[in-house]
């Protein structure tokens, strides 16, 4: 499916690798919304807001000590943290090959563990059968290595390569920078035992090839990938994994990057350890 096609996205089948189609005009309904100048009605409306919340925070002021006097009954609940809020547990200080590794034997453990593991699922090194199976032997349960890399052979073919502008072995022709990038949104855990885990990952994604004749340039998606993990070799693995799309943002106004600048940023950005 080419990037001009009806549907407007493009599917990579198994490999985990999307693209988000951009909504057409406004997202919200309505007239296309536009700068310049705004009606006298709508001014004043803003104004006589703003003077309301003045009035209200001077209010607020001048309460003085009276505030302090509030009976326990009287007293708003303190707000619990937000669930995006990290535990604080450092990031772990091991790695298998170039993977984190020895993620603790918690619920928060698994959430690590998983975040990681999209990050290495969803990078370029994917694309080259010997560093893919590094990947697959580091992240996948060790019954399941063997039928997960006879699995990812047939879905990473040459054809799949050529298709994205790579050459057959998966690496970019020269002159061009291939870009395939995760990086982890947050995490969910829907189910969870002493040594069985199932975790969401929200994810954001760059997948194309930067360069001046690309006819496959770097796109940004969103998906979300569910991960059924297993406590085994003393680290969380993966059993069973899948993805299905969204939820995606409404794409803001901003300026695409030409190849040089996309190239320059791939090469000098590096990525992260995560810990939930």
């Amino acid at each position: 499916m080419s990037l001009g096609d009806e549907q407007g996205y493009t599917d990579y089948g198994d490999t985990g690798h999307t693209r988000t189609r951009l909504p057409e005009g406004d997202p919200y309904g309505g007239a296309p919304r536009r700068g310049g100048r705004r009606s006298s009605s709508r001014s004043l409306v803003t104004v006589v807001g703003v003077v309301v919340l003045l009035i209200a925070a001077i209010a607020f002021a001048n309460r003085g000590d009276d505030a302090s006097s509030d009976t326990p009954t009287n007293k708003q609940p303190q707000a619990k943290a937000a669930p995006t809020a990290p535990t604080g547990t450092k990031p772990v200080q091991t790695k298998t090959g170039t993977i984190p590794s020895g993620f603790p034997h918690t619920q928060q453990g698994a959430e690590s563990a998983a975040a990681n593991y999209a990050v290495a699922l969803g990078s370029a090194e994917m694309f080259n059968r010997s560093s893919r199976d590094l990947i697959l032997q580091a992240v996948i349960t060790p019954s399941g290595v063997s039928s997960s890399e006879a699995a990812f052979d047939k879905a990473y073919t040459s054809a799949f390569s050529k298709s994205l502008g790579l050459n057959e072995d998966g690496t970019a022709p020269k002159g061009y920078t291939f870009v395939s990038r995760t990086s982890p949104i947050g995490t969910k855990v829907t189910e969870a035992t002493t040594d069985a885990a199932t975790v969401e990952v929200w994810c954001s994604g760059l997948l194309g090839l930067a360069g001046d004749k690309s006819t496959n340039p770097v796109t940004n998606s969103w998906f979300t990938i569910t991960m059924k993990l297993e406590w085994a070799a003393n680290d969380w693995k993966i059993i069973t994994h899948s993805q299905k799309e969204g939820p995606a943002p409404v794409p803001g106004d901003d300026r695409a990057a030409d190849a040089n600048e996309m190239s320059k940023a791939v090469n000098e950005y590096g990525g992260f350890t995560y810990a939930r």
